[in-house]
């Protein structure tokens, strides 16, 4: 019997692929349907999320690091395009309203 491989083969179906860039960075990738275009769609696993904070355009709310949330961004947008949401704010998108506002106690920046 030989001995069981633990890496793919270097031309085999995971090689470069979307699948194994999202197992990077600790979370799977999907597409969904917002806003009449496509959305890619991926989750971060918290452990993955270390060093940086950022703001989510939901609730306008820092995410510290080492947090899960979600990271989308248009399918045919750049780098510039990602945004970090909180899970339950990507999750609620489509009930929130256009204009999202602060309560007096969020910080401004």
């Amino acid at each position: 019997m030989s001995p069981r491989r633990n890496r793919p083969k270097a031309g085999g179906p995971s090689a470069g692929g979307t699948e194994d860039e999202g197992r990077r960075y600790g979370g799977f990738q999907s597409t969904e349907s917002w806003q009449g275009e496509e959305w890619c769609v991926r989750h971060v696993a918290g452990a993955s999320a270390a060093g940086k904070t950022y703001r989510c355009p939901g609730c306008d709310q820092e995410i510290p690091s080492r947090l899960a949330h979600v990271v989308a961004w248009p399918e045919y947008g750049g780098v510039d395009d990602r945004r970090h949401w909180h899970k339950a704010c990507w999750n609620a998108k489509d009930r929130r309203t256009t204009k999202v506002q602060r309560s007096r106690s969020a910080p401004r920046y």
